[in-house]
Order: C-alpha cells, then sequence, then structure tokens
C-alpha cells in the first residue's frame, strides 16, 4: 500500500514556495499553477508541484539559451 500524497493548502504552499497568497492566487487564475478544488478550496499535490517547479527551471533555462544565440 502506498503512503497517502502529501497535500497542501494555499497558506501550506505559498509558505512552501515562498511567495505571498496573492501569488499562489494569481498563477491559479492565470492557469499556470498545478492545483485541484475541494468545494471552494484549494489544495496542491506536492510531487506535482515539485515536478512543476523543475519544469518551470528548465523552461527558463531554454528561453535564456535561445535569447543567447
Amino acid at each position: 500500500m502506498q503512503p497517502a500524497a502529501k497535500v497542501l493548502t494555499v497558506n501550506e504552499l505559498a509558505e512552501y514556495l515562498r511567495v505571498h497568497r496573492s501569488t499562489i492566487y494569481r498563477l491559479l487564475k492565470k492557469g499556470q499553477l498545478p492545483g485541484f478544488k475541494i468545494g471552494s478550496d484549494w489544495r496542491f499535490n506536492v510531487e506535482v508541484i515539485d515536478e512543476w517547479r523543475l519544469k518551470q527551471g528548465a523552461a527558463a533555462l531554454d528561453s535564456a539559451g535561445e535569447e543567447e544565440d
């Protein structure tokens, strides 16, 4: 049996990413942050967020490499 996935609230995610809550809501509104709703509350799977962060970093490196060409 697999352990339950760690799920964060908006406040917990803001602390985890070290950003303000309004940044989380702005990213959600733009559809740029992976999350899901339970009722009216947003929740975030830590593993999915970590993958998202890696992809964001890779995308930034890719765009920086294109600018140098």
